[in-house]
């Protein structure tokens, strides 16, 4: 990559200035390189530890083909890898290579001013991956040090101690800090995210699909990444009742379900009972439409901008890209869709012809032998806990066209997923209307917020069957299996060999506990007033002061920016001011000198009082009637303290005034 002659190249920077640069830029990218192809990585300190060695080296930087072979052949990996070079990964992915190939043609000094501003850039990219409060902290220390590389950068000759370019570097960031708090309180919001792309619109973050098969919930709870927090307004409902409700799913082919269903915009027919409860959701993005709340939603208080469908589903009108609030009211007791359509029950009893025939038979069995629908329900959940079936996160593949067959008569062993999707084939093989429904069951309640986090980890798949006088109610196959699981949580239900990861379980240590619980009530406040302040909030926060609209926006923001500007220009002109001197005998004294000043008879710095008046003397012999009598009073008030001297210092000051010759 670099010429192997040696040549004495003057380079703007000094060595051990470029290697802290060096050192800046891998603290800058280090978040990146997790998010980098391997390649990428390998590729990007092979650059930076090359430069290092050319500076030390003095090697000549490469050619201007050499550099423009690497840019392509960046540019055509980056474009293999990810299929585009736009868009959120792929975008940052270039800007990063890039950045490193600009080190080998930075030896003047636009190219590190060019390489300092990168710095910054690249700092601002992290926000596209994540906005909590880490990354913010992080990007702070970041900003001082790309700031100590531009102070260093711009100062000639030796580096400056690294403590001393620190201390400035911390002082101009800290000095930053109020007028970015200013521009974030009072510039206008807009709606919807800064951060998005929409190139990169198609990946879901949300661990839930528009699709359920064995083994994708079990691999889901291997996660630990936040879905919501839930602030209740009062008492929570039980462990047992928090079902958060996802997508449902009424078609199946044997293997996997989907949604399908029913016309969206139709009605909810549900009839509320008993006391409501009213909570806040705090979703996290999940670039989907999909709200969760508790059943049953009360239709008359949904959140802005919802709907909810004919099988109880709240949705959002568009697609959800950044972390939202919704409230919304639900009634744990309800009456759901006491009259049940033809369209619907042929829907909620189709099964896929010749597909899990062992299934079906033991369903029709049941049915022949008289059972009605409760009895052959209760039947069906029996048998999951009198036989030998075992809840697990690792449950065997089930490999054949068969899958409810093989599970129910031979591995007998599953997770969620699999006890409800066998319990509602069950169902509509005996004709009673069935459905499985996806979303979260439980939540940890944070014993310094009072509200509930509910984790990837809480996915759950639960079932409900339609019976007459009742409607759809809600049944949880799993819970006949694994009763802790729907009681407690997750992990109480694994058996004694089969944990979760450590990073997922939670510390019997109650000091654990607690700095857990505060760190995530820390986040959740960061959330809900930093990155939640959306057009919404800034609205609300601001009318308590009395700004209303967008002319009282703006106007508060001109005069708060005017009063900024001018408090740091009297600061700056305070600190350009000459420093007022304390000393009454050496402010008198300089003030008699100033007028000698102006016939350019300067006390020099080295000079004391004496030797500057022996020389003023020597040349101006006329001035010893009146500079002696000057010279004896201040040395008498500086000196020896005679605060007696300082009246007589005061009139032979005032009187000084030395003949022009």
């Amino acid at each position: 990559m670099s010429s192997p002659i040696k040549a004495a190249v003057s380079s703007y920077l000094h060595v051990a200035t470029l290697l802290r640069l060096l050192a800046v830029l891998v603290f800058v990218l280090a978040p990146h390189m997790a998010r980098l192809p391997v390649w990428e990585t390998v590729a990007v300190l092979a650059v930076i530890a090359w430069r290092a060695w050319a500076a030390q080296r003095h090697f000549t930087m490469p050619s201007k083909w050499i550099r423009g072979a690497l840019a392509l052949a960046a540019f055509a990996a980056v474009y293999i890898s990810y299929g585009r070079i736009n868009g959120q990964h792929a975008g940052v992915a270039l800007l990063v290579v890039m950045a490193a190939l600009k080190l080998t043609e930075m030896d003047q000094r636009r190219d590190v001013m060019v390489m300092v501003f990168l710095m910054y850039f690249v700092c601002s990219t992290h926000f596209l991956f994540s906005q909590e409060l880490w990354t913010l902290v992080y990007l702070l220390l970041a900003a001082v040090a790309v700031t100590t590389v531009l102070i260093e950068s711009n100062h000639a000759g030796e580096p400056l101690p690294l403590k001393v370019t620190l201390g400035r570097g911390g002082r101009l960031v800290a000095q930053a800090l109020p007028l970015m708090l200013l521009m974030f309180i009072l510039f206008p919001r807009v709606p919807g995210p800064l951060w998005g792309l929409p190139s990169d619109a198609g990946a879901s973050r949300s661990g839930l699909s528009d699709r359920m098969a064995p083994g994708d919930i079990a691999a889901l709870i291997l996660s630990d990444e936040l879905a919501f927090r839930v602030d209740f307004d009062g008492d929570a409902p039980p462990q047992n009742q928090l079902y958060w409700r996802g997508p449902v799913f009424w078609d199946f082919d044997g293997r996997e379900w989907s949604e399908g269903g029913p016309v969206y915009t139709a009605p909810y027919p549900v009839q509320l009972q008993g006391a409501p409860v009213r909570y806040e959701v705090t979703l996290e993005p999940n670039r989907t439409t999909w709200l969760f709340a508790l059943d049953a939603i009360d239709q008359s208080q949904l959140p802005p901008d919802s709907l909810v469908t004919v099988d109880g589903r709240l949705l959002a009108n568009k697609s959800i890209r950044e972390r939202i609030a919704y409230r919304a009211v639900s009634h744990p007791r309800y009456l759901a869709a006491p009259e049940l359509s033809d369209q619907h029950r042929r829907m909620a009893t189709r099964l896929p012809g010749n597909r899990n025939p062992q299934a079906v038979a033991l369903a029709q069995r049941w049915r022949a032998e008289g059972m009605n629908d409760a009895a052959l329900m209760q039947t069906a959940l029996q048998m999951f806990r009198d036989q030998q079936f075992f809840y697990t996160l690792n449950p065997p593949i089930l490999e054949g066209g068969n899958p409810v067959d093989e599970f129910l008569f031979t591995t007998k062993k599953g997770f969620c997923e699999h006890y409800s999707s066998a319990f509602t084939t069950l169902m509509r093989a005996a004709g009673i209307p069935a459905r499985v429904v996806t979303g979260y069951q439980g939540g940890a309640r944070n014993v310094i917020g009072g509200y509930y986090t509910v984790r990837q980890s809480d996915a759950h798949a639960w079932s409900e069957v339609w019976l007459r006088d009742k409607g759809w109610v809600r049944v949880d196959p799993t819970g006949a299996v694994a009763p802790n699981r729907v009681e407690l949580n997750l992990q109480s239900a694994l058996g004694a060999d089969e944990a979760l990861p450590f990073a997922f379980r939670r510390s019997s240590s109650q000091l654990f506990t607690q700095l857990e619980a505060r760190w995530d009530w820390v986040n959740a406040e960061w959330n809900r007033w930093v990155l939640a302040y959306g057009p919404e909030l800034q609205k609300e926060f601001l009318g308590r002061f009395g700004i209303e609209g967008w002319r009282d926006l703006m106007l508060a923001l001109i005069v708060a920016l005017s009063a900024a500007t001018g408090l740091f220009g009297l600061i700056a002109l305070r600190r350009a001011m000459p420093v007022r001197i304390e000393d009454d005998a050496l402010r008198l004294w300089r003030q008699a000198t100033a007028r000698l000043a102006g016939d350019g008879l300067i006390q020099r710095p080295h000079e004391g009082p004496q030797v500057f008046v022996a020389r003023v003397i020597e040349q101006r012999p006329e001035l010893a009637a009146t500079l002696q009598p000057l010279l004896a009073s201040y040395l008498a008030m500086r000196y020896v303290g005679d605060t007696s001297a300082i009246a007589k210092l005061q009139q032979q000051s005032r009187g000084f005034k030395p003949r022009k010759v």
